[in-house]
């Protein structure tokens, strides 16, 4: 590693360039104009490429060119992000006081919590967020941290404020990424990403990790809430800066820092799990061609072997957002997990796609979604009764832009919270129930009703109505074909 020291001098406007090779220790100086404000040393700092390994810049300090000065020193991280550190106290890669991790319990964010001790010499903190992923995930993580060197676990239960403050505004909005994505995973990391930030004020971290790979989506969405909701706070992301490049390599980490390797068994899938969903990628998946095996799906029954008897549900729903189950008012939380087991019998809601991921590349991925495709027919359907025909088509027109920035990790962005007041807005009508048939994978509508229904039958009624006069049509027909009419007048004078 090579290190570069920029002394200044009283009443100077340059200062000496030192540096030194961590091979033989010997010192080149070189004298070189560097500007005293803070910005402008910055951009001394951002032309560390041109040295060989990672390089350290020290900052201003007054005194004698001695190579032995006493220095603060902003270590710049993979992505460029100045940290101030004590020379004394940095680890490999400099100094921060307090990181909090989100924490899984799995190789990875085991191996994390020593990587972070060793490279940025900081008190690690876990974090893990309850949103449904299952009791088990849950089971013995404290122990786990703890043994991997981490201070504390912190976890806490967010399943309805998940629900209530995440799924259902994508549900009223009616966002779906390209035509299938009911958006889970999406909607999960930001509300694990603002909890974050609240645990972090709580400790007094001044930096977050997350165990996301670079060529995945979550980073952004990581990323882009501690943006939005504390800029302050430094970000690590190990696997855009460590060497580890596999699980044999993980674990030989982790053997060599003496941190227990979890002996849960590798699925051969990559999984996520939360209330309102379970995504499966990786193996045999990765080739678009092969069909999904029969044991890979978790959530759900092969419709094949679903009941013979349909089942019938009815939705309950105030201003766009579900709140009762067959009559009976449910919390947020609970009503979704009710329908996913009753989605899930029934086989409904698996969904297979090639999606484009926001860092550029197409992934497949299968998708099980029980309760989410319920509700989505349900609100959708009644919007049916209560929404005109220019307000669905906005309406719609708008969700594929929502559906876009949530999936991009822009939940806290102006632009979704103004497209969210808007759906508010449209939606204070759509009050009312929906009753469906559930029978092996599918969702059948078999009636609606809402007290601010626009269908009247007393129009609509192929019998005579004082509101509606027939012969009136004819007018209307002639002014609305009028284009029409011209035109084809045109091309037969030509």
């Amino acid at each position: 590693m090579a290190e570069i020291s920029a002394t200044s001098f009283p009443s100077s406007s340059s200062s000496a360039l030192v540096i030194r090779s961590s091979h033989n220790g010997s010192l080149k100086c070189q004298n070189v104009a560097v500007p005293k404000t803070t910005s402008q040393f910055q951009e001394l700092s951002l032309k560390r490429s041109q040295l060989v390994g990672n390089a350290v810049v020290t900052g201003h300090v007054t005194g004698s060119r001695s190579c032995k000065n006493q220095a603060i020193r902003a270590v710049l991280s993979g992505d460029g992000t100045a940290l101030t550190t004590d020379s004394k106290e940095a680890g490999l890669r400099g100094k921060l006081k307090k990181v909090v991790l989100a924490y899984s319990g799995g190789l990875d964010t085991s191996v994390i919590v020593p990587w972070l001790k060793e490279n940025y010499g900081c008190e690690v903190v876990c974090f893990t967020a309850d949103v449904g992923q299952g009791i088990k995930e849950l089971e013995g993580l404290e122990q786990k941290a703890k043994a991997s060197g981490a201070s504390q676990l912190v976890v806490k239960d967010l399943t309805e404020e998940f629900v209530k403050d995440f799924i259902f505004p994508c549900l009223r909005a009616g966002a779906i990424y390209e035509r299938k994505y009911l958006l889970g995973t999406s909607m999960a990391r930001p509300v694990i990403a603002k909890a974050m930030v609240d645990v972090a004020a709580e400790v007094g971290a001044d930096a977050v990790a997350h165990g996301c790979t670079g060529k995945g989506n979550d980073q952004v969405r990581f990323e882009l809430t501690f943006f939005s909701l504390n800029p302050e706070l430094k970000v690590v992301a190990p696997w855009r800066e460590w060497e580890i490049q596999g699980r044999e390599d993980a674990i030989e980490y982790a053997k060599k820092h003496n941190v227990p390797v979890p002996v849960t068994k590798k699925s051969i899938y990559s999984r996520d799990r939360n209330l309102w969903h379970l995504s499966h990628e990786g193996d045999l998946l990765e080739d678009p061609a092969n069909e999904p095996k029969k044991d890979m799906y978790m959530m759900s029954v092969d419709p094949e072997d679903a009941p013979d008897q349909p089942e019938y549900i009815e939705i309950g729903i105030e201003s766009g957002l579900p709140v009762a189950l067959n009559g009976k008012a449910l919390s947020p939380a609970t009503l979704l997990a009710e329908l996913n087991t009753i989605g899930g019998k029934h086989g409904i809601g698996r969904i297979d796609m090639v999606e484009n991921r926001l860092v550029g590349m197409k992934s497949r991925g299968v998708y099980e979604t029980p309760g989410g495709t319920i509700l989505f027919a349900a609100v959708q359907e009644l919007e049916s009764l209560t929404l005109d025909r220019e307000s669905i088509q906005v309406k719609d027109t708008l969700a594929l832009k929502y559906a876009e920035m949530v999936y991009a990790g822009r939940w806290f962005d102006p632009l979704r919270e103004s497209m969210d007041a808007f759906m508010e807005k449209i939606t204070e009508t759509t009050t009312g129930s929906v009753t469906l048939k559930l029978y092996k994978g599918s969702v059948s509508v078999t009636g609606r009703q809402s007290p601010n229904s626009l269908y009247r039958q007393d129009i609509s009624s192929f019998e005579g109505s004082e509101i509606y006069n027939q012969a009136d049509a004819a007018g209307f027909i002639r002014l609305y074909g009028l284009p029409m009419k011209i035109r084809a007048m045109l091309k037969k004078i030509s």
